[in-house]
């Protein structure tokens, strides 16, 4: 019978939250790796077990998807993310997938105007076109990426550039994204055909990040607006590729354009419970700062 669930890039930040969310909820649980070594902590998790994901060998996607009712679609940020969606895709509709969860991003479904959204809106049309039930998850900016992108400034010098000016990001924790996706994996057919945006409790300026940082950490940190070409030479340094800087640098812009600072209720309204706040993030992050 087909009733395992399926993620891919179970090894990224909301991959592995959403594996933990569903090994909780007593699900069967394969989580799609690159690498099986990265992915030995999941195994130890009940109910879970890892598959390798080959994108340039069609037979080894064949071979995950086999035995699949639901899967959660996670792609890397990568140039390639549309044609890595859409393999995935084939290889569901081939083994008789019952539902898709798609992580997409905020304002796929308008025109966008980043690149990051572009790419998202094609794998959702791509999904749409293949007659798949599906749902789609469009989560705001996360606040794990505080994590990835500015713990070692903020460890070491107590501060974190961004070339976001005054602009304001409902900072999802993807401990919510993935509680959410769960919840719909298990409960797929009550929400076919739907879209979600997600988004956490407030819309935060740097100052006010910055301002959460010092009260939990107990030592005062800054929050630094820096020039667009400022942020892009440092990128340039720390060896990111040029598609990557100008696609997080058009982030920064439409945030200070302040068009990312809208909020939703669909967290609290999905799992009856507030999403985490920028405060519970940091706090349970502590030692990462």
């Amino acid at each position: 019978m087909a009733n395992k669930i399926l993620v891919t890039g179970a090894t990224g930040t909301v991959g592995s939250a959403t594996v933990k969310a569903l090994s909780s909820l007593g699900a069967e649980v394969r989580a799609g790796v690159r690498s099986l070594i990265k992915g030995d902590n999941l195994k130890r998790l009940p109910g879970v077990e890892t598959v390798e994901l080959n994108f340039s060998r069609p037979e080894n996607l064949a071979v995950a998807f086999t035995g699949v009712g639901a899967v959660f679609l996670i792609t890397p940020f990568a140039q390639d993310q549309v044609e890595m969606a859409q393999k995935l895709i084939d290889a569901a509709k081939g083994a008789g997938v019952k539902h898709v969860v798609r992580l997409s991003v905020i304002g796929a479904d308008a025109e966008p105007s980043i690149q990051i959204g572009r790419w998202h809106r094609q794998a959702e049309e791509y999904l749409k076109a293949s007659g798949l039930p599906y749902t789609l998850l469009r989560p705001g900016g996360f606040m794990q990426n505080f994590v990835n992108q500015y713990a070692t400034t903020i460890k070491e010098n107590n501060v974190f550039y961004q070339p976001n000016g005054e602009g304001r990001a409902g900072y999802i924790d993807v401990r919510d994204i993935g509680a959410v996706a769960a919840h719909i994996l298990m409960n797929p057919s009550e929400h076919a055909g739907l879209a979600y945006t997600l988004t956490g409790p407030q819309a935060l300026s740097g100052h006010e990040v910055a301002e959460i940082f010092t009260t939990v950490l107990g030592r005062p940190i800054h929050y630094k607006d820096i020039p667009e070409d400022a942020a892009r030479t440092a990128m340039q340094q720390q060896g990111l590729p040029d598609w990557m800087t100008e696609s997080l640098l058009e982030l920064s812009a439409i945030t200070r354009a302040g068009y990312t600072s809208g909020l939703t209720s669909t967290v609290q309204e999905m799992l009856g419970r507030e999403p985490h706040t920028f405060q519970q993030f940091v706090e349970a992050h502590k030692d990462c700062f």
